[in-house]
């Protein structure tokens, strides 16, 4: 594709030769002649003098002294990217339509139009799978659990298997049945490997248009509000309550019970243990707010330095009041 054709298509200023071609996209340390990159993330603006690319997707006060590299200029520069991958390498090409031979449904259970289910797929008694959905291999959806319209799951989920529920009596831990189910709102995609517990009673529900990662466990009646970002190996315990636009990054825990508020950011393994108000950010263990978390940790990195510090403060004073004349009266 020209770039001055792909350029139209992501919505893209053209800053050098739009009559030059490029055919697939690649990072900005690969990427060779013919090829398109992008530069987000102003830590690597020093790979612009040295890659190979034909073309970089840039935001729009990115510049170049080099007249052999065309910059495509984009108020979202990220989105734009997205579009030109999608222009020049398309999505996945499924091998097949429809169910596989190789899966289960089950009789009372229900498939809409459009959707693919890869072999190993297990589709339990009287569950839905909207329209336009993509189920990859041994996905497990189980009975009664409801899966939106243009959902995407990936190899080796389980939805809707039990949660972890049991009253300990007499010293016996007795096992309550999960009743409820998971429900799964519309363009919903979740990674690889993820368990997303079936409620005790009524729902555990991902809200529409969120996104989870790989390694996520989703405790029995969990909610989590539109448009979440979840990232890998997240643990969410039972009965929490997650808002809109909320970023839960890698390897974070949610105690249970706690109502998280929208546009909530959670850092990388921080230890949530406490309700958070709309638009919190927070960090560490437990999780604290991002302003305070980040003084007790730059502190916390000199711990040893201050503690020599202070047992030679403790020597001096020794010193200091060992030689005080004592009171002989």
């Amino acid at each position: 594709m020209k770039l001055s054709e792909l350029a139209r298509v992501i919505d893209a200023e053209v800053a050098g030769d739009g009559n030059a071609d490029v055919s697939a996209c690649a990072t900005l340390e690969e990427a060779s002649a013919g090829q398109l990159s992008f530069l987000t993330n102003p830590k690597y603006i020093d790979q612009l003098r040295t890659t190979r690319a034909t073309a970089v997707v840039v935001s729009p006060d990115v510049t170049t002294d080099r007249a052999n590299l065309t910059l495509l200029r984009a108020k979202d520069a990220y989105f734009a990217f997205r579009n030109a991958v999608v222009s020049l390498h398309g999505f996945r090409v499924h091998p097949h339509a429809g169910v596989h031979p190789r899966a289960h449904v089950d009789e009372t259970a229900f498939v809409g139009e459009g959707s693919t289910l890869y072999p190993g797929v297990y589709v339990g008694p009287r569950a839905r799978v909207g329209r336009e959905c993509i189920l990859y291999p041994n996905v497990c959806v189980y009975d009664d659990c409801i899966i939106g319209d243009r959902v995407i799951i990936h190899a080796g989920t389980s939805v809707g298997h039990d949660g972890f529920g049991h009253a300990t009596h007499k010293g016996a831990h007795h096992k309550i049945p999960q009743t409820g189910n998971v429900v799964i709102e519309d363009d919903v995609e979740i990674g690889a490997n993820c368990c997303i517990d079936r409620a005790t009673l009524g729902s555990t529900i991902i809200g529409r248009g969120s996104k989870l990662g790989n390694l996520i466990n989703f405790g029995h009646g969990t909610k989590l509000g539109p448009h979440g970002l979840i990232v890998g190996m997240v643990g969410l315990a039972g009965s929490s309550q997650i808002g809109r636009y909320a970023v839960i990054a890698g390897q974070a825990g949610i105690a249970g019970h706690l109502k998280i508020g929208n546009q909530v950011t959670v850092a990388a393994h921080a230890g949530v243990m406490n309700d958070l108000p709309d638009k919190s950010v927070v960090l560490g263990q437990p999780a604290m707010p991002a302003m305070q978390g980040r003084r007790v940790y730059s502190i916390f990195t000199k711990l040893p330095e201050i503690l020599n510090r202070m047992k030679a403060l403790e020597k001096l004073a020794e010193r200091a009041l060992g030689s005080l004349p004592t009171d002989k009266k």
